[in-house]
């Protein structure tokens, strides 16, 4: 199966310039704990809400301080095309519970979540997953 088939493409994306209160409003409403970042047709980052409050509020910073000066900049992507497994398996190694779906001209077309995995993959490359998402640390912690 491919990520086309599962992923969720209405995605909202959050801009640099926006204040990561505003960010932080658009992830109440629809309920995720992350968004993509976009510039000029391109992904730019991933804006969590784990950035927001560990990169912002516990520095102190104000509610008016721009997507930008926050998010991660590293961008961590999934093709549309690629299978789940391929999909599952990368995610579980970066210990992401989401990731953007790009098409093949790097356009995003959607995000894909644990949850879009668990209700459409087999149980066993699903527990691996949540395993491999699940171990403390890794490269994308906070800490770093």
């Amino acid at each position: 199966m491919k990520i086309a088939e599962v992923m969720s493409r209405d995605v909202q994306i959050a801009s640099p310039d926006q204040s990561i209160a505003s960010a932080a409003r658009v992830m109440m409403e629809i309920d995720a704990g992350s968004l993509p970042v976009g510039e000029n047709d391109r992904l730019v980052g991933v804006l969590t809400d784990r950035d927001i409050a560990v990169r912002a509020v516990a520095k102190e910073m104000p509610p008016t301080t721009k997507v930008r000066d926050v998010m991660s900049a590293e961008v961590l992507y999934c093709y549309d095309d690629q299978t789940l497994d391929e999909v599952a398996r990368n995610m579980a190694d970066q210990q992401l519970r989401r990731l953007p779906v790009l098409d093949r001209d790097k356009r995003l077309v959607g995000i894909v979540s644990l949850a879009d995995l668990a209700r459409n993959g087999s149980t066993t490359v699903v527990g691996r997953a949540v395993t491999g998402i699940s171990e403390p640390g890794g490269e994308h912690s906070q800490a770093h």
